[in-house]
């Protein structure tokens, strides 16, 4: 039976089984139940194991170096299930304490599959919400990495931050308007249009992009903002008429 199909308390209960059962793992130095929780095929079953890493990591601090340990061996498992829990629960650590589990992200970011390479990026968006200036300083070395899906997941990663500090991550995305592929471009275009259509986003996005050489890639990202104040309508501050009206005033 899986998670969503427990009865509320019963979802509960597991809840803090697993945090019990994985707390007891630590103490003894083992992985039994961790990589019981961490390789389940159940989505929710690993969110909860990984989400107890975080909180133990928080609360017991004389456990946060075992912590660190089980992660590190953790992370070169067969299992894609468990190196991507990995990469996650590091994420929930990153959040407070990036630079213990840097290298995580940086042998995470290379993997052989796709879904702990896919952590990575939902791992960056969690931790730029909270603790942007080591993930930023972090991200910014990648950003002209050979590997081009390498550039791609950075930029699509800092998106998050960007929805609600747009100027915080800009300069790094200018870096990549000069781009020479159209996936990495595509990403690009995309997380523009993400950061313009919160409060006092689209000011700010228009007006770095006046600085921005590439004038092709800069009219495909006035597009596609506009474009997203139709498509999220619902949350945008601007309707689609008033982001159009804005740039034509203030760019073109």
């Amino acid at each position: 039976m899986s998670f969503y199909q427990l009865e509320k308390n019963e979802r509960n209960q597991l809840v803090q089984k697993i945090y019990a059962d994985i707390l007891s793992d630590l103490k003894s130095k083992n992985t039994q139940s961790i990589l019981l929780y961490f390789s389940d095929e159940d989505t929710y079953i690993r969110k909860t194991a990984y989400l107890s890493i975080g909180k133990l990591f928080i609360q017991q601090h004389h456990l946060q170096k075992q912590i660190i340990e089980q992660l590190d061996v953790l992370l070169q498992h067969e299992d894609f299930h468990v190196r991507q829990t990995t990469v996650n629960a590091a994420g929930e650590i990153g959040k407070h304490n990036f630079e213990s589990v840097q290298y995580i992200f940086d042998t995470a970011l290379f993997d052989q599959h796709h879904a702990p390479r896919n952590a990575v990026i939902g791992s960056i968006k969690k931790m730029g919400e909270e603790n942007p200036t080591p993930i930023l300083s972090w991200a910014q070395q990648y950003l002209h990495h050979t590997d081009k899906e390498i550039r791609r997941e950075i930029c699509h990663g800092i998106e998050l931050r960007g929805r609600k500090y747009p100027q915080d991550i800009l300069p790094l995305l200018q870096q990549l308007e000069n781009d020479p592929t159209k996936r990495v471009s595509k990403t690009l275009v995309h997380v523009l249009g993400q950061i313009s259509y919160k409060k006092g986003c689209l000011q700010t996005v228009v007006e770095h992009l006046k600085t921005w050489q590439n004038k092709v890639l800069v009219e495909a990202a006035l597009e596609e903002i506009i474009d997203v104040h139709e498509r999220y309508k619902n949350f945008a501050v601007l309707t689609q008429e008033q982001a159009i009206e804005y740039i034509h005033k203030n760019y073109r």
